[in-house]
């Protein structure tokens, strides 16, 4: 039981964990990456503990290396993931219900009763 439980969940954890922080480590100037935080960055300048990205024109930040989540291709796209979301004539694709109207907020009980102000 305790063998099956290494190779079914802690195994295959420290692979993703060992991939991850190889990524990390070779991430180098002119990448773009995904910090922890959400944060989308191309990387200017590394050492071995910290990257400075720039976040926006001229606005530079420093981040431990340990905070790159993932490292973007040049398209913008995660390099360990492809997918195939998007249809043959190049529009991206939508949500089915993303098309159709929202419901009012007052039918769906959702706003409270009078102007919309709270007493």
């Amino acid at each position: 039981m305790i063998l099956a439980m290494y190779f079914l969940m802690i195994r295959p954890q420290n692979k993703r964990r060992r991939e991850m922080m190889e990524k990390q480590r070779q991430a180098g100037p002119g990448q773009t990456v995904v910090t922890i935080g959400g944060l989308h960055a191309t990387i200017i300048d590394s050492d071995d503990t910290t990257v400075t990205l720039e976040v926006s024109p001229g606005v530079m930040c420093v981040y431990e290396r340990g905070a790159i989540a993932r490292v973007l291709d040049d398209d913008g796209v995660d390099e360990d993931t492809t997918t195939d979301s998007e249809p043959e004539d190049g529009m991206p694709a939508t949500d089915a219900k993303a098309d159709e109207p929202a419901a009012e907020d007052s039918k769906a009980g959702n706003r409270p009763p009078g102007d919309g102000t709270q007493n």
